[in-house]
């Protein structure tokens, strides 16, 4: 395993987001803008003071599409990088950005995701894997193959994937920008539209538009840019792993969270901390095993024991380690691009105590973890101070 070597303290000091629904009437310059201005006021800054932009998008494929979103600010010269790494492509253009800081290369960044995502069922193509594309051609059925085989090896009711989705719109509730804030209890969620099965349509995320942002800035450059250092949020740990060529096969890891493990285990040696002092999770629940497996991937709960966890409330916004604080993907809805940018913004949020009626008592350390497309996973660790 590579050794993380991190030089400079890096910090999130402004985060942004733009609401995620279906908005007709918004391209995708708007959504991305509609996050990048507040994150920038967030952060007290200005975008002629931004020394670099990475953007997270996956399917608008033009030509210079970051560039492009930016013009609307007024193009200043800098460098503009466009990222496209699956559903992980927010989080990566956040891990590209902390780590062109620590090293010293730039002080001052932004990491922005938005995406306008076609209405209908995600798809895995002969081209983007012929491996996996047998028998997993549609994202949902290799989640439903995970959730059988979980079930059928731990013992887990069905009702207790179904709470997962009573979770998430509990806590959307209390989220202006949400997409999904309608409740349900774990009958309506199990009697709902059979997608694959064990997975019904409550348990699957909807696919949504939405553009998330965050400004990061060394700690030594914060006083330079005016920077009010009691909200920002410094980044512990910053990890991107991708896949090896034996989890590209068409059994029951075609989607699992395999790539999770070692990256919660990178990001804990580099932060010096460990899943026991994590206070608040964002994880990648694009179905409700989704949340269950990466929870314990990061070792949050012993392999096999997160769904007991989650139907004692253990995962709740009282519990002992509050999971998808803000709704999730399963409520908030997935814009590709921005997903793993939002679930920084909501850790900085909780951090700094700001997340109203959905606040975690003293939260002071988060992890934010990211899937893209079963071979790439993203995980930051943020903490307070």
């Amino acid at each position: 395993m590579n050794k993380i070597k991190p030089g400079r303290e890096v910090m999130v000091v402004g985060v942004g987001l733009h609401p995620f629904g279906r908005f007709p009437d918004e391209d995708l310059g708007d959504l991305a803008i509609g996050a990048v201005l507040p994150a920038l006021k967030d952060a007290g800054v200005k975008w002629k003071d931004i020394a670099i932009a990475y953007f997270g998008h996956v399917y608008y494929q033009g030509m210079s599409v970051g560039e492009t979103t930016l013009s609307k600010l007024g193009l200043t010269g800098v460098p503009i990088v466009n990222v496209e790494n699956a559903c992980s492509s927010g989080s990566t253009a956040f891990w590209q950005a902390y780590w062109g800081i620590t090293t010293g290369l730039y002080d001052l960044a932004l990491a922005f995701g938005a995406e306008k995502v076609p209405r209908g069922p995600v798809t895995v193509t002969p081209e983007d894997s012929p491996e996996r594309y047998i028998g997993g051609d549609h994202m949902m059925a290799g989640y439903a193959l995970r959730g059988k085989r979980y079930m059928e090896e731990t013992d887990a009711p069905a009702t207790a994937l179904a709470q997962v989705t009573v979770k998430a719109r509990q806590n959307a509730v209390m989220n202006p920008f949400a997409h999904r804030k309608d409740t349900y209890t774990v009958e309506e969620v199990l009697n709902s539209r059979m997608i694959a099965d064990p997975l019904t349509l409550y348990q699957c995320c909807p696919t949504s538009e939405g553009g998330a942002a965050a400004v990061l800035c060394a700690r030594e450059d914060l006083a330079r840019y005016g920077i009010d250092e009691s909200r920002a949020v410094t980044i512990a740990a910053a990890v991107l792993t991708s896949g090896d060529y034996n989890g590209r096969g068409a059994d029951h890891s075609a989607f699992s969270p395999y790539r999770t493990e070692p990256a919660a285990l990178q990001a804990y040696e580099m932060s010096g901390l460990g899943p026991e002092d994590v206070d608040l999770a964002q994880v990648h629940d694009a179905a409700t095993i989704g949340e269950l497996q990466q929870i314990e991937a990061l070792h949050l709960f012993p392999f096999g024991e997160a769904w007991q966890g989650t139907v004692e409330g253990r995962t709740a916004l009282t519990g002992d380690i509050p999971v998808n604080t803000d709704g999730g993907l399963l409520a908030m809805g997935h814009p590709f691009g921005a997903s793993g940018i939002r679930m920084i913004h909501e850790t900085v949020t909780q951090l700094r105590g700001e997340a109203g009626p959905r606040q975690v008592v003293n939260a002071r350390v988060g992890i934010a973890q990211c899937s893209g497309a079963g071979d790439v996973t993203t995980v930051h660790i943020l903490k307070r101070g």
